[in-house]
């Protein structure tokens, strides 16, 4: 958990994002506690407050949990949580847009899928 931070996108979003990667990776695995917000805000030297908005924004989507005086844990399913809404996101961000474009530049569904099958990648 040791990213550089970017200036594109708040920095409290991209810390929930490397949360949600490192439970993703399983570096973070359910019913472990996450660094707490004042080891975030050291390890990045961050206001700790950005930090805790990064993380209360993961506890709000029902991905980590507060043990009262013992900090915050990854609730059981967030793994699998973060890749449904992941995938939904990943529809609504490129796909969509994809179809668009291909629609616009006059390319068929089946020129679309021929060319993503020609791509390497994963089989």
């Amino acid at each position: 958990m040791h990213e550089i931070l970017s200036q594109e996108k708040s920095i409290y979003i991209q810390i929930k994002e490397m949360i949600e990667d490192d439970i993703l990776r399983e570096i973070l695995l359910e019913e472990e506690r996450v660094p707490s917000t004042n080891e975030l805000a050291r390890a990045y030297a961050i206001n700790p407050a950005t930090a805790a908005k990064g993380v209360n924004l993961l506890v709000d989507e029902g991905i980590l949990y507060k043990k009262r005086g013992i900090g915050m844990f990854v609730r059981t399913g967030a793994k699998q949580a973060i890749m449904e809404k992941r995938k939904k996101n990943f529809y609504d961000d490129y796909v969509q847009r994809l179809i668009a474009e291909a629609v616009s530049l006059g390319i068929t569904k089946a020129e679309l899928v021929a060319m993503i099958l020609e791509a390497p990648g994963d089989e």
